[in-house]
């Protein structure tokens, strides 16, 4: 008898449809930022973000550097981060030579309000959320937070496509959001992002950022960057775009029917007002996790992921900014959270084996 093939716990989709896409670009000639990118902003900006503005540049990290210089953040500043994300949130505030704040976060794996408030101080100009997993953070609790101080809400959304709060999209409540369009995101450009926003100064400061300070060539008005998307990027970005709402609609069935049947771990909760997109599907394994973890893809050859095992706050390259921080829930998140396959390619097979594999595993443990 055979194993069954591994279940990867991430897996980009690209057909046929895509290379069509992008063999058109280099046919045409034009194949850095040029009209597929333009093409890509308004599309995105009208099927993710209710129609507000989009600017695409070559990364998620790209989106959040560019978005915090255009939002006028820089030495000295302070913008609260929650610890518990990818290091881009709190590279990026260092990066335009700012102070990231660590925060903890609340059941939903989000930047808790609560936490947020006590580390505010005069030097501080913002707090950027993570809608980590594809969850939305409270951004009820966190603009009510950010209005009491008088500073601005700026949105990772990286993991985000879809998501919203209350019926209204991520990346329209700050003064920014980033969006990341890396391979195993909810869609994909195979590398990019975009900086979402309702504000004409930080949308014109980003399109100058991206493109070395120029809007007319050779007239540099900043010192920017080369940032930019390309259309060979943007025409893999189009094809995903008409796709994201279904893939999105399975990944919300796929984590439906593991919440419903797996058992032995802490399943992911979900708030009221919000529409989580399930870029992961992030369980708590209260006891022995990496053992847990091997045990699935050893016995059972199904995937899982940790994200994130090392805090930011503990990292080497950020640690300095969090002398005596104490962030219980985010290391207790860091010990034992394990990131199951929902992505769309996943059978019912698939879905099966992962539940089988899951209760077995929890049931031997226990």
């Amino acid at each position: 008898m055979t194993n069954p093939e591994f279940i990867p716990a991430a897996k980009p989709i690209i057909s046929d449809e895509e290379r069509k896409a992008v063999d058109a670009v280099l046919a045409s000639g034009m194949i850095a930022q040029g009209p597929k990118v333009e093409e890509f902003e308004i599309k995105f900006g009208e099927k993710a973000l209710g129609g507000s503005a989009a600017v695409a540049v070559n990364s998620g990290t790209s989106a959040l550097h560019l978005g915090l210089l255009a939002a006028g953040i820089g030495p000295g500043d302070e913008v609260i981060v929650p610890s518990f994300t990818f290091a881009a949130t709190g590279n990026s505030v260092a990066a335009v030579g700012a102070i990231p704040v660590f925060a903890d976060v609340d059941e939903y794996y989000c930047l808790d309000a609560e936490d947020v408030r006590p580390r505010i101080t005069d030097r501080t100009k913002g707090i950027m959320p993570v809608h980590l997993y594809g969850h939305p953070a409270n951004l009820t609790a966190l603009q009510e937070v950010a209005d009491e101080a008088g500073i601005a809400i700026f949105e990772d959304c990286a993991q985000a496509h879809l998501a919203s709060w209350g019926g209204k999209p991520v990346g329209t409540f700050g003064k920014f959001g980033a969006f990341s369009f890396y391979p195993t995101k909810n869609m994909t450009t195979a590398e990019g992002g975009a900086v979402s926003t309702n504000d004409p100064e930080i949308r014109r400061n980003v399109q100058l950022l991206r493109n070395q300070g120029m809007e007319v060539r050779y007239q540099n008005e900043l010192v920017g960057f080369n940032n930019r998307m390309t259309d060979i990027h943007a025409a893999i970005g189009l094809v995903q775009l008409e796709k994201l709402a279904g893939w999105t609609e399975t990944r919300q069935k796929n984590a439906n029917f593991l919440t419903s049947n797996i058992s032995g771990v802490i399943t992911p909760k979900v708030h009221p007002e919000a529409t989580h997109v399930y870029h992961q599907y992030t369980v708590l394994v209260e006891e022995d996790r990496d053992g847990f973890q091997k045990a699935l893809a050893d016995e059972h050859g199904v995937g899982s992921g940790v994200y994130y095992p090392v805090p930011n706050h503990r990292l080497p390259s950020l640690n300095r900014f969090a002398e005596g921080v104490d962030l219980p829930q985010t290391e207790k998140y860091a010990k034992q959270c394990l990131s199951l396959p929902v992505h769309p390619s996943l059978s019912e097979a698939d879905l099966n084996r992962i539940v089988e594999a899951v209760n077995s595993v929890a049931k031997a443990g226990a």
